[in-house]
């Protein structure tokens, strides 16, 4: 049942990623905080890896939390640079950036860093 949750939230999630950086740039709201786009992308790959961490662990069954993180976070930074590939290549609002990247990598890291540590804490993720 875990499984199914983790899937459809992280399908959801990426597909909200995608809508939301290939959406038009001029149909967008534009809040006058400096770099607020770099907070959006951190906030969007820190969710990314935690969902999809959580789903490939139930699915998989893997109990070594380091490999499957560096597969996910593998996969986060294969789907952001995918994304800035879209943004430059198939709109005329967007460009890709490599600080998005750099942005998206820090959100994937610090959800890694957090799986890390709830689990050695108390071992929560292994028992979710």
């Amino acid at each position: 049942m875990r499984k199914t949750i983790f899937l459809y939230l992280a399908i959801f999630w990426s597909g909200l990623i995608i809508y939301l950086c290939l959406k038009n740039a001029n149909e967008i709201k534009q809040i006058e905080i400096p770099n607020f786009d770099k907070i959006i992308h951190f906030v969007f790959h820190f969710v990314f890896t935690m969902l999809w961490f959580l789903y490939l662990k139930k699915k998989f069954k893997i109990s070594n939390n380091i490999n499957l993180l560096a597969v996910t976070l593998i996969i986060s930074l294969v789907f952001g640079i995918a994304i800035e590939l879209m943004q430059q290549y198939l709109t005329t609002t967007r460009t890709a950036d490599v600080f998005d990247v750099l942005a998206n990598l820090l959100g994937a890291f610090l959800a890694a860093f957090l799986i890390i540590l709830v689990n050695a804490y108390n071992g929560l993720i292994d028992r979710i």
